[in-house]
């Protein structure tokens, strides 16, 4: 892939390294899909995490555009560290007067798992103390530290003796995409939301319907989707921006380029529906911050009469979850009637129920054609997929 514009701070970082890009448990092939997508070569990858090789030019690329994402780490060292005393030594030998303005301010973050450390907050104030020792020793300036992470965070990863040290370049999780203000109740998360929708293989041609919409997400994440809006496009401060070196023009170049990108107009129906008032108000005012109220239809009424355009295309909902064990009778007779509607007024669609109770999308009454494992916080969730024939299936 040919960059229209330098890559930011290529003098203090002019070689490429090992970038590690976040994510939350199961959403991991469909970052995946995305990072080959920008045309990068998997390295490594688990449930949590994917690993490439590039610049850290690459890095903004990497935060204007990815969907499914949590952060974007570059590696700027990687050593052996058998206890505190020695990780600091290491550290400041480093030359973090090349990195850090002298004013500025910095956070530090870690996964630390060593026979010597019983608190990673220990960890990570040795760390601290090692690159202010090292910039007033440099410079004559101590910059500010603290917890936030709207500055430059470093990124300490350490297993027994291995250290692998990073710049956190998303700064704040970019598994938040900016518009969702009014969040109402227990909402899908931005990246898992974009996550479920990848996996249900909708191709961003036919519709897409959301019944049960609550503040909007799934729909808005569809709409965002279908018109090529980078998620970058909503956001102002990410980690990178605080380097020293940093190069403000490349970063207007790449916002330049993803607004070129953006459709504005769709030729196909979005649909999002809910009984709320308040839930809908909640999804019209995230809808408008992100730019795509105009590509929504928002329907108040029971999710079993929403409106189904007659084509074809994709019917999603994540309805409430309840109890993992022992649901009450009221949702198991809403999942039951989520499988009627599906099936008597959805044929020719895919269906797709999303849920964290198991013994619930029993009660939906039809016979799923996948079950794609996905994590909602700590709850085990799956995506439910129901191929909605006309008539029959030999038909």
């Amino acid at each position: 892939m040919i960059l229209l514009f330098e890559p930011t701070m290529s003098a203090v970082f002019p070689y490429p390294s090992q970038i590690v890009i976040t994510c939350f448990p199961k959403q991991s092939p469909w970052l995946a899909k995305e990072v080959e997508k920008m045309g990068f070569t998997i390295e490594d990858q688990s449930i949590t995490e994917v690993e490439v090789k590039g610049f850290m030019g690459d890095c903004l690329r990497l935060n204007m555009y990815l969907r499914t994402a949590g952060r974007v780490l570059f590696q700027i060292n990687r050593f052996r560290a058998i206890n505190a005393n020695e990780l600091y030594g290491k550290i400041t030998s480093m030359p973090w007067e090349n990195y850090l303005e002298n004013d500025g301010t910095f956070s530090v973050t870690s996964w630390v798992r060593n026979d010597t450390i019983r608190d990673d907050r220990f960890a990570n104030l040795r760390i601290k103390d090692a690159i202010a020792d090292r910039m007033v020793k440099k410079t004559g300036a101590r910059p500010d530290s603290g917890s936030a992470r709207d500055h430059t965070v470093i990124h300490v990863y350490w297993v027994e003796d291995k250290v692998r040290l990073y710049f956190d370049t998303s700064g704040n999780t970019i598994s938040k995409h900016g518009y969702r203000k009014i969040p109402f109740k227990a909402p899908m998360s931005e990246s898992l939301a974009s996550s479920v929708i990848m996996a249900s293989g909708w191709d961003m041609k036919s519709s897409f319907v959301n019944p049960m919409c609550g503040s909007g997400t799934l729909a808005i994440e569809a709409a965002l989707m279908a018109t090529k809006s980078a998620p970058g496009l909503l956001r102002n401060n990410y980690g990178f921006m605080h380097l020293k070196g940093y190069n403000e023009g490349s970063w207007k170049g790449y916002k330049r380029l993803a607004g070129l990108q953006k459709r504005e107009t769709l030729d196909f129906k979005i649909i999002a529906s809910d009984l709320s008032g308040e839930a809908l108000r909640a999804a019209r005012e995230n809808a408008r911050i992100a730019g795509v109220d105009h590509l929504i239809e928002f329907e108040k009424c029971d999710f079993r009469e929403t409106p189904i355009p007659k084509d074809n295309g994709v019917v999603m909902m994540n309805p409430e979850y309840g109890e993992r064990l022992g649901a009450d009778k009221d949702l198991e007779l809403l999942y039951s009637q989520i499988g009627d509607f599906l099936k008597q007024r959805c044929q020719g669609y895919n269906g797709y129920i999303f849920t964290g109770n198991l013994d619930l999308a029993k009660k939906i009454g039809l016979k799923a054609s996948k079950r794609i494992e996905f994590f909602n916080a700590r709850i085990e969730s799956r995506l439910f997929e129901y191929q909605l024939y006309q008539g029959t299936k030999r038909e």
